[in-house]
């Protein structure tokens, strides 16, 4: 029995010891909990699109600015088109990074797509379970799931300090080399990610999200069969 003892007493000990080790081995809390934020790549990359489609959309504005002023106000102003104008860059530039927040995780991808507009498979499966009256627990409320994931809210902080640290270096690539190189390549390449990582840069970007009416008008009819399911239920009570 003493031996018995001795050996199941081994045995614990040894499986502490087995389970120490995989802990420290093992990445940080919340990568144990599924959290992989965006790298230097995947941030500069979407970052830069975000700003390059914003740009081209305020190309387009064929507004004339009047840009001076004089006390008298005789002297006539100048004029400069609004797409080579410093308003069309600030405008540009502003709530860049607020865009970040309608991105959504899509964990069933493993490369830097894995950030894209729309809802992931995974949570349109997850939604039509729930719409079909099947309980899913996730250990958060219902009504959060669609909120920015902490990897989503931590790159509008990286964006953020990109623009930040890079400022000069965009405002260089907007008044002498937009005409001729595109912003991922400026910045990003040559650049934010001179020695780094830029595999990610060949990958796709999904500026839009496809089919977000329609995931959108899924949620609404699945949100109503809830509310009924609830009147159903107290109408019973």
């Amino acid at each position: 029995m003493k031996k018995y003892n001795s050996l199941l007493n081994l045995f614990r000990f040894l499986l502490i010891i087995l389970t120490t080790l995989v802990r420290l081995g093992s990445g940080g809390p919340e990568e144990n909990e599924g959290v992989k934020y965006a790298n230097k790549c995947e941030v500069c990359k979407i970052v830069s699109h975000e700003l390059q489609a914003r740009l081209e959309e305020t190309g387009k504005v064929q507004e004339v600015l009047e840009i001076g002023y004089s006390l008298d106000d005789v002297k006539p102003k100048k004029k400069t088109q609004y797409k080579k104008s410093e308003l069309r860059l600030v405008e540009s530039l502003e709530n860049i990074c607020d865009k970040i927040l309608e991105y959504n995780i899509h964990k069933e991808r493993e490369d830097s797509t894995r950030f894209a507009r729309g809802m992931s498979q995974t949570f349109k499966t997850l939604h039509g379970l729930v719409d079909k009256g099947v309980k899913v627990d996730l250990g958060i409320p219902l009504e959060l799931w669609d909120k920015p994931s902490v990897e989503i809210t931590k790159m509008k902080t990286q964006c953020e300090l990109l623009l930040e640290d890079y400022e000069s270096e965009i405002e260089d690539w907007y008044w002498k080399h937009q005409e001729e190189e595109n912003l991922q390549s400026y910045l990003c390449t040559q650049r934010y990610l001179k020695n780094s990582d830029q595999s990610c840069l060949t990958e796709g970007v999904e500026l839009k999200a496809k089919g977000e009416q329609g995931n959108r008008q899924e949620r609404n009819a699945g949100e109503q069969k809830r509310t009924e399911r609830k009147r159903e239920g107290s109408d019973e009570l």
